[in-house]
């Protein structure tokens, strides 16, 4: 093992990407970060402002049944992962082994890590063990390819999940899901496997990629059964055996376009993959259009579906329409696809950002919005997000936390993306009218913000914030002095 990214100057999880990087290739992690590098391209900048990155693939962990995460990381880093994990409503414990340099130079953290696998392994609680690397033993090289496969029966899943190396907590989940996917993948290749808790659909199967909002499963399912089609799982599944039903599928759905490894497993099992989703009018008969050219569905059944679904939509689009200049940005990956709908609703939307990359899976949705007038930019940081609402003055701000902030400052109404808008279901009938009133309303509370910001008008910010007995003097040295402080250690980069 290679200790030296942790080592005795105390530098850590702080020593910076680069020094990270090296440290993990000199201890054999190498061909691990290279296909990171290949499935998740960082450029241009190095990587989006996000949360650790570790979190996609411990929430995935934490919502499947039968199932137990464990995190081997710094303290810090495993106290707010799990922190945040009960916050967004985890009912399972988290598992963490803990490290000191003497067992991260000595090997024991990995007898230790090996230890607690083995304490875990319980057929009759578990079916699964994933064990997550964060920054420090990736960098030191605990291997945990060297876990047993199996262990009375409960299968050992070990990830790598540096910040270093995965530049989204979203496609992180892809770093988990993936990982399952080819664990049974290769299970199916041997033999028998364990038939999914729910009963087998009769139709052929169309299995969705995605971590969706629990109606857009159904709505899908409604727009498949005219063209005898079924919605199989959903990925990632929330039970191991769910693994094996969602790969024996015709066809599979990337709604969310950035799981490149778990794509990868499809494509090895012989599974065609459709991007884009079925959101809005145009969207929807542009993918059914692709679900039956795919699955070899007559031409007739295909007419007969869109003229019983399209109208719906396009009743529901125009019984709601959303009348105002929008700009929109996110990091879960259904950001385009939310823009879409936008479109179709009647926003002028004039710019979409997602910290999620460029793949084949979105360009029928980058296109389409693009023909519109939409800047689409993909691995979008703060910085492209604020300059685009700076540029396009709009009357509504959908983003993240700092963009919402910074809007709202500037008396502009705004909604958190994550929890107002992807918390909502974008397909179908129910997906058109969905987020109408809610954007609408925002819009509406233009005049509101603009009176509390007059209100508010001359009290101090900035250096001048909080209350004085005096009046505030600007010290521009003294932020100089602490930005040379902090630069080595305070990065953006997901090193820690």
């Amino acid at each position: 093992m290679n200790a030296e990214a942790v080592g005795k100057d105390g530098l850590g999880c702080h020593a910076g990407r680069e020094t990270m990087l090296a440290a993990a290739r000199q201890a054999g992690a190498g061909e691990t970060l290279a296909r990171y590098a290949k499935d998740y391209p960082a450029g241009p900048h190095d990587q989006p402002q996000s949360m650790c990155p570790a979190f996609g693939s411990l929430r995935v962990g934490l919502r499947m049944r039968r199932t137990a995460t464990v995190l081997s990381g710094s303290a810090c880093c495993v106290y707010g992962l799990t922190f945040t994990s009960h916050f967004y409503g985890a009912r399972r414990s988290v598992g963490y082994v803990p490290f000191s340099s003497e067992t991260l130079v000595t090997g024991k953290l990995f007898e230790d890590i090996r230890d607690a696998v083995f304490q875990l392994a319980d057929p009759e609680k578990y079916d699964a063990v994933v064990i997550i690397n964060l920054c420090v033993p990736t960098a030191s090289g605990v291997p945990l390819r060297l876990l047993p496969k199996d262990i009375n029966g409960v299968r050992v899943i070990g990830i790598d999940v540096p910040g270093f190396g995965v530049p989204t907590h979203a496609e992180a989940k892809d770093v988990l899901a993936g990982a399952m996917l080819n664990y049974a993948r290769c299970e199916a290749e041997q033999g028998p496997v364990q038939s999914p808790r729910a009963p087998r659909a009769q139709e052929p199967t169309i299995t969705l990629l995605g971590e969706l909002f629990p109606a857009d499963p159904m709505q899908i399912a409604g727009m498949l059964k005219p063209l005898g089609l079924a919605a199989g799982p959903a990925v990632p599944t929330r039970e191991w055996r769910e693994l094996y039903g969602a790969l024996d599928c015709c066809a599979v759905a990337a709604i969310h376009p950035f799981y490149t490894a778990s794509i990868r497993e499809f494509q090895l099992a012989g599974r065609p993959v459709i991007g884009s989703a079925p959101v809005g009018v145009e969207g929807t008969a542009a993918w059914l259009d692709e679900v039956a050219k795919v699955c070899n569905v007559d031409a007739s059944r295909l007419d007969a579906a869109k003229a019983a679904l399209l109208p719906a939509i396009r009743a529901a689009l125009s019984s709601a329409p959303i009348r105002g200049r929008v700009t929109l940005s996110g990091y879960e990956g259904s950001e385009l696809i939310a823009g879409r709908l936008l479109v179709e609703s009647g926003a002028d939307l004039r710019y979409v950002g997602t910290a999620c990359p460029r793949t084949p899976y979105s360009e029928a949705d980058r296109e389409w919005l693009e023909s519109k007038g939409v800047e689409v930019r993909y691995r979008a940081s703060l910085e492209h997000d604020l300059a685009a609402m700076e540029e396009y003055a709009p009357d509504l701000a959908i983003g993240t936390t700092p963009v919402v902030q910074a809007a709202k400052s500037r008396a502009i109404p705004s909604l958190y993306f994550t929890n107002l808008i992807s918390a909502r279901p974008l397909m179908g009938a129910a997906g058109a009218g969905s987020i109408a009133a809610t954007i609408n309303a925002a819009i509406g509370n233009r005049a509101r913000f603009a009176e509390m910001r007059q209100f508010f008008s001359g009290v101090g910010e900035g250096f001048a914030a909080g209350v004085w007995r005096e009046a505030p003097k600007d010290r521009p040295e003294f932020r100089t002095k602490r930005r040379k402080a902090t630069v080595p250690t305070i990065r953006e980069d997901g090193a820690c």
